[in-house]
């Protein structure tokens, strides 16, 4: 068919079920023909991602069609005349990772499979956590290595295939071409597929680029120089061996749509020593320069114990706390070998070993990255996940943590928060939000059951971008990935999961029934005693500094790691009118004040509590400053909690009104069962019901005017809503409309509560001892 491209990538042909001899062909472009192959045409791809792989049908709708492409997954009701994108599938391959220091929250790029280079934010401050709008494209085409300058976030680069990098100014959004050029004479550049780009630990403005050799810049990319000659075997491809031998120039060659080859493929200078800097390439070289490259010394791959000379390095690292210490993950799928390949040299390449222990006989290694505090915790990104090693390498434990098994290509890690960016090919983005506790484990010992350290928590209220939920109106199809937990989280650890007597007994007889042991009855007593047993369970306490409870929250009992989330709140109180949860469907507490606070762990087994670890600091820090100058956050808070106090008292009130109406309702049922005749006591039961009535309507309003939508006169309710609206979404604090509803609450409702008060203490018994008395 003409127009199709090579079939390395396009091969797949699919017959529609609906027309005979109409046929599909998978093609960027989709090719169509109604006659069997014989004459062709390009579907209609107007608004619609091309690179199409894969295409379904409708039995019962000819006009169907569901296309997957590179963009994702199209639909058509009108055979390919309109398109619908579908928007909410996370399904983006990213090729590499980078991430920024941007305030007040960094942000992640990603070089994509025909999406572009995209950048979006690690989290956001609204409600509805990360949205597809919130990400953006930063230059075209496939994507590949981006970088980002330390201390300076509106400056990042972004390439696509073979070498054509740009430097990207945020603040515009405008590109300015960098790739370097040979001199005159000189032979093309030959760059990877992916090439490496390195922003040098020592000088931010310097740049690494590498083709067939290495390039530097010391103004961002304005102009280059080359610091290495031809670092690769530098080969004549088409004379290379394929399929058993050379071939015949008559062969359908095609290498236009793909990687060059002898080029370089990973950079890395030593942060401690600088213009130590090593590089690999596609071909089965590590390259080593002490001197920033006046000279370089070969290693071939096939040197470095069990690895195969055809290995491609797919990444290589020098170590952050020693110059002397450089890691290489290597690749040799290529040749059918699914083998991973990860060595250690300790004095600078002159020797190798293997460090690979843990991680599955056939799983590529495509990444390894060290962490800034502990030189022995590292982690790698698999071709079937993330794997971690607190011990330098020696032994390697998969981490899941609810991620699934996929490709992952890339890491890196956001220094300041301690966070762990995985870039997965097929399934976009994964942040590990704050691994910093995997610092205080040892994963090779047994882990004793313990709370980690704490990292400080931001006061502020989420904005509701697009309402007070997390999808608002938007329709159950409207993506967002979750922000990570607000307030102050919560890492701990258990070494055995906490159960009850019947769960212990139930494990044993199924143990028993494994080795086809009897089960015996546990008797009566052992029964009832499970029945009674109360569900063994996990607490964290937090204290304020001054040493006062303001929160217990519930945690998992789970065995091995846990987390959970404190939302800087108090209890949740009554709730009154239109006032309560804003950001919750559970009615929420008020915020506390910022500042200094404990939180401690503790479990209830069998009714016994124990605590399980020592305390842990913190500290409850203001976020956001407003345009405006409001109350200091500690006042906003002593007035939320004076809120507290009242919206508390006026749901006692309430409660106990209702009670009270209840029994006289009651007590007229009594005195109409009683032995006296009508008289004194049937006077004073209606004064009592009317004077209660009378309560209830100065507390929640005219119930007649109320069944009409009528208003009447304002109540204390009302007037303690308003109060709570005026200032639960903000942190700016009261006004003084907002002060003056609280005082006028507060006043009618001493009234109010003295004469309940009245009615309940001396009225109310003094009638029920009369109405006794009469029988």
């Amino acid at each position: 068919m003409a127009g199709a491209t090579g079939p390395h990538y396009y091969q797949e042909l699919y017959a529609s079920p609906h027309h005979y001899d109409r046929l599909y062909l998978m093609n960027n472009n989709m090719i169509i023909s109604d006659d069997g192959g014989k004459t062709t045409r390009n579907m209609n791809e107007k608004n619609k991602h091309g690179d199409n792989h894969a295409i379904a049908f409708k039995a019962s709708d000819p006009n169907y069609l569901l296309v997957g492409s590179d963009g994702g997954l199209y639909e058509s009701f009108d055979w390919a005349k309109t398109w619908k994108f579908i928007a909410n599938l996370p399904v983006t391959q990213f090729y590499k990772v980078a991430v920024d220091d941007a305030q007040p929250y960094y942000h992640i790029y990603g070089g994509t499979q025909d999406n572009n280079t995209q950048g979006g934010p690690s989290q956001t401050d609204n409600l509805h956590g990360i949205r597809n709008s919130d990400w953006y494209v930063v230059l075209f085409g496939d994507g590949h290595q981006p970088a980002t300058e330390p201390g300076n976030p509106d400056i990042m680069y972004a390439e696509w295939q073979q070498g054509n990098l740009v430097r990207v100014d945020k603040t515009t959004g405008e590109m300015v071409y960098i790739q370097p050029q040979p001199d005159a004479g000189e032979p093309a550049e030959r760059f990877n597929w992916d090439a490496p780009i390195l922003v040098s630990p020592h000088e931010p403005k310097r740049l690494y680029f590498a083709s067939q050799r290495v390039w530097r810049s010391d103004d961002r990319g304005d102009s280059w120089t080359p610091i290495s000659k031809d670092l690769t075997k530098n080969q004549e491809r088409i004379e290379l061996p394929i399929m058993g031998g050379q071939q015949s120039w008559d062969m359908p060659w095609d290498v236009l749509a793909m990687s060059n080859y002898n080029t370089i493929t990973s950079i890395t200078e030593s942060p401690i020593k600088e213009g130590l800097i090593y590089v690999g390439t596609d071909d089965g070289f590590i390259q080593v320069s002490e001197n920033g490259g006046g000279d370089w010394k070969t290693i071939e791959v096939g040197s470095l114990p069990g690895v195969p000379d055809t290995a491609f390095v797919n990444d290589i690292k020098a170590d952050l706390h020693d110059e002397n210490i450089v890691y290489v993950a290597l690749d040799n799928h290529k040749f059918g070998d699914y083998k991973p390949y990860l060595l250690i040299s300790k004095n600078k390449g002159k020797s190798w070993q293997s460090i690979t222990k843990g991680v599955a006989d056939k799983n590529l290694i495509w990444r390894i990255v060290q962490d800034h505090i502990d030189a022995n915790l590292l982690f790698l990104g698999t071709e079937f996940g993330v794997y971690v090693s607190d011990n330098g390498g020696q032994l390697w434990h998969s981490m899941k943590g609810g991620m699934p098994t996929i490709a992952v290509r890339d890491l890196a890690i956001q220094k300041r928060e301690n966070d762990l960016v995985a870039a997965t090919f097929g399934r976009g983005f994964y942040v590990l939000d704050d691994y910093s506790y995997l610092r205080d484990v040892n994963l090779q010992n047994s882990i004793k059951s313990q709370l980690f350290a704490v990292q400080d928590a931001n006061w502020f209220l989420p904005r509701p971008v697009l309402g007070f939920s997390e999808k608002a109106s938007q329709g159950d199809s409207f993506y967002t990935a979750k922000n990570p937990p607000f307030g102050a989280v919560f890492n701990y650890y258990l070494d055995q999961a906490l159960k009850t007597k019947k769960e212990q007994r139930q494990e044993a007889e199924e143990q028993l029934q494994k080795n086809n042991k009897g089960i015996r009855f546990p008797g009566w007593k052992t029964v009832e005693e499970e029945l009674k047993e109360q569900a063994p369970e996990v607490w964290l306490t937090v204290k304020n500094e001054a040493g006062h409870v303001v929160r217990r929250v519930k945690g998992s009992a789970a065995k091995g790691f846990n987390q959970v989330a404190w939302d800087l709140r108090y209890p949740a109180m009554g709730v009154v009118d239109s006032a309560g949860g804003f950001f919750s469907d559970e009615p929420e507490g008020m915020m506390v004040a910022p500042g200094e606070f404990t939180v401690s762990l503790s479990q209830v087994v069998d009714g016994k509590i124990s605590a399980v670890s020592q305390a842990q600091s913190f500290a409850v820090k203001p976020f956001k400053q407003g345009a405006l100058k409001g109350s200091e956050p500690a006042e906003v808070a002593a007035f939320w909690k004076r809120l507290a106090g009242v919206q508390d008292d006026l749901t006692v009130l309430n409660q106990k009104l209702q009670n009270a109406l209840k029994k006289t309702t009651k007590l007229e049922e009594a005195l109409d069962r009683s032995l006296t005749g009508y008289g004194d006591l049937d006077r004073q039961l209606l004064q009592i019901t009317q004077s209660l009535q009378s309560i209830d309507s100065q507390l929640n309003g005219n119930k007649a005017k109320q069944q009409i939508g009528e208003k009447g006169h304002v109540t204390i309710g009302s007037r303690l809503a308003a109060a709570i609206l005026g200032t639960n979404l903000s942190t700016y604090g009261p006004t003084p409309t907002h002060k003056k509803s609280l005082a006028i609450a507060e006043d009618e409702l001493t009234v109010v509560k003295s004469e309940l008060d009245e009615i309940l203490k001396l009225q109310l018994p003094a009638f029920e001892q009369a109405l006794q008395q009469a029988g």
